[in-house]
């Protein structure tokens, strides 16, 4: 019975652990996850900075798996080099060894604070109503349960001490390196956290059920297994975005692999340094990513040339989906011909955007919560395209290019901004609200489902009515755009009276009805709005409004 209890509680201990990692990670996500995307986006322009960035960034989220996500959609909507996001994973390893060292070598002091951070995690989120106050909050209790596991760890293993059996079994795995690499593997891959092996692994060196040497096979196997949870992430996406996680896979694998046939040397070495029971195992899994990250942050072209191809390509078709199309060099030289290819690829961003508009809101009829995954993807292609019409653009040369032509210029990036905010807001917004629907099992009724149906058209048509004010440039079309934003408002109104005037029995539900409401009002207020400068280039405007009385005259 003795031993039923140690395994429910080292179970449990590791339980905790997991949990605590994933409260850290979702705290920071939510909270800061779109500043860190942008961070990584903007700030990293070779690969020693993008491995800094990639340290430092899961130095923060606790989780190289969680970076590895994100810099893999980086590269997938084309705003991260594949060499730059291949340092940004070599810097994520290196922090994930460096976070689980600094917990195991102070754990003795690092335990006392767990009380202390779940208390002011608990504080912090139940007396705030801020959305990044919350998830501070919800960081520093997972943090503090983090710690706290790590403490119901080592106490759960202290009686393994006399375990003969459990000994035995050790000393048999240690004594077939093959057999503790395996393990060390599937056990990575199971937990999804290097972090929770790290300490696991930590805790039995400390207690003597493994020695130090011993422990190098796991160590091995942990980081080879270490990289399958996000190439098992990323099975269903486009071949850009399983490239990196699969070049990791291959940096850290094949290493360990060759470090694992070389064992008899390291072993030897091992033996020289005296390493301490509480900080061995941490070392050998910092000095092993170190070394990945020295050998293979020079070589990063010639391993991504070598998983181009491993990798199966894409049908041409996909891959004309996932990138600027019409932004031919060829074209720069003719302002009138770019202008007219960068005209239709705004167009495609305008396809994108009734994609996930399509998306956010078939969600609240069907329930089926995996159609959210596509908005990420979308919004960063509208970024990418955004992106790449503001280079293309600017490249045009001056000379020939008339004054028309440089407000048409202008006009379309100001068209093409106003898409991709509406892509945010989709994303952020409106996706939030189908997410709360669903998992709060609210219902909607029939009026409410119908108000929903009436507004969505207008969005739709919206988006069919901005690519051609866009690419006609007609001053009648322009009109009609931003004649939209009051339809809208009018239709909106009148929902709304009749929702109040009818006093859903369930405030909650009207509540996130009317946040629904207010979300695609926002998208279509930023849709309509792109016709703005035309207008105001033709003297129709008064502040954010058309002219009453030259639309009077105009009609």
């Amino acid at each position: 019975m003795t031993g039923t209890f140690v395994i429910l509680d080292l179970l449990g201990g590791v339980a905790l652990l997991l949990w605590g990692v994933r409260m850290v990670r979702t705290g920071i996500e939510r909270g800061w996850g779109d500043r860190l995307r942008g961070w990584l986006e903007r700030r990293l322009s070779n690969r020693i900075a993008a491995f800094g960035g990639g340290l430092g960034v899961t130095a923060v989220l606790g989780s190289a798996t969680a970076t590895t996500l994100i810099a893999s959609s980086l590269v997938g909507a084309g705003l991260l080099a594949p060499t730059t996001g291949l340092a940004v994973l070599l810097g994520a390893d290196v922090g994930s060894a460096a976070t689980a060292a600094v917990l195991a070598s102070g754990s003795s002091v690092a335990t006392m604070l767990a009380p202390v951070l779940i208390f002011a995690g608990y504080v912090t989120f139940g007396r705030s109503a801020e959305f990044r106050p919350r998830n501070m909050g919800r960081m520093l209790i997972g943090l503090g349960l983090m710690l706290f596991a790590l403490k119901l760890v080592v106490g759960a293993t202290a009686p393994l001490q006399q375990a003969t059996l459990f000994h035995d079994v050790l000393d048999a795995l240690a004594a077939e390196p093959f057999l503790a690499f395996l393990a060390g593997a599937i056990l990575t891959w199971i937990c999804h956290s290097s972090l929770t092996v790290v300490l696991l692994l930590t805790t039995f060196v400390m207690n003597g059920s493994l020695a130090p040497e011993q422990a190098l096979p796991f160590v091995l196997g942990l980081n080879f297994g270490g990289g399958l949870p996000a190439l098992s992430a990323t099975l269903g996406q486009p071949a850009a975005a399983r490239m990196l996680p699969v070049a990791n896979l291959l940096c850290r694998g094949g290493l360990a692999v060759l470090a694992l046939l070389a064992m008899a040397p390291l072993l030897r070495g091992l033996t020289l340094l005296h390493l301490t029971p509480a900080t061995a195992v941490a070392q050998m899994h910092l000095g092993f990513n170190l070394a990945a990250a020295a050998i293979f942050l020079p070589l990063a072209p010639q391993v991504l040339r070598l998983v181009g191809w491993l990798l199966p390509g894409e049908p041409p078709s996909e891959q004309e989906a996932t990138r600027p199309r019409y932004l031919t060099p060829s074209a720069s030289m003719t302002p009138n011909m770019a202008l007219t290819n960068a005209g239709l690829e705004t167009s495609r961003m305008a396809e994108m955007v009734t994609r996930m508009v399509d998306l956010a809101l078939d969600v609240l009829d069907s329930g089926k919560l995996e159609s959210l995954r596509e908005l990420q993807p979308l919004d960063d292609r509208l970024s990418a395209h955004l992106k790449a019409l503001g280079h293309y653009l600017s490249g045009l040369t001056a000379e020939g290019q008339t004054g028309d032509e440089a407000r048409r210029a202008r006009m379309i990036l100001h068209y093409a901004g106003s898409l991709e905010h509406a892509g945010d807001i989709i994303r952020r917004n409106l996706g939030d609200r189908a997410r709360q629907k669903v998992r709060r099992n609210s219902v909607f009724d029939t009026m409410q489902q119908n108000s929903l149906a009436e507004l969505r058209a207008v969005v739709l048509e919206t988006l069919r009515v901005l690519p051609a004010a866009l690419c006609s440039d007609d001053l009648e079309v322009a009109k009609d755009l931003a004649s939209r934003k009051d339809a809208f408002r009018a239709l909106e109104d009148r929902i709304v009276a009749v929702d109040l005037s009818q006093g859903s029995p369930d405030g909650s539900v009207s509540k996130l009805f009317l946040d629904i409401l207010r979300d695609l009002h926002r998208v279509n207020s930023v849709l309509a709005a792109a016709a703005y400068p035309r207008l105001a280039a033709a003297g129709l405007m008064h502040g954010s409004r058309l002219r009453a009385e030259e639309t009077a005259i105009q009609g």
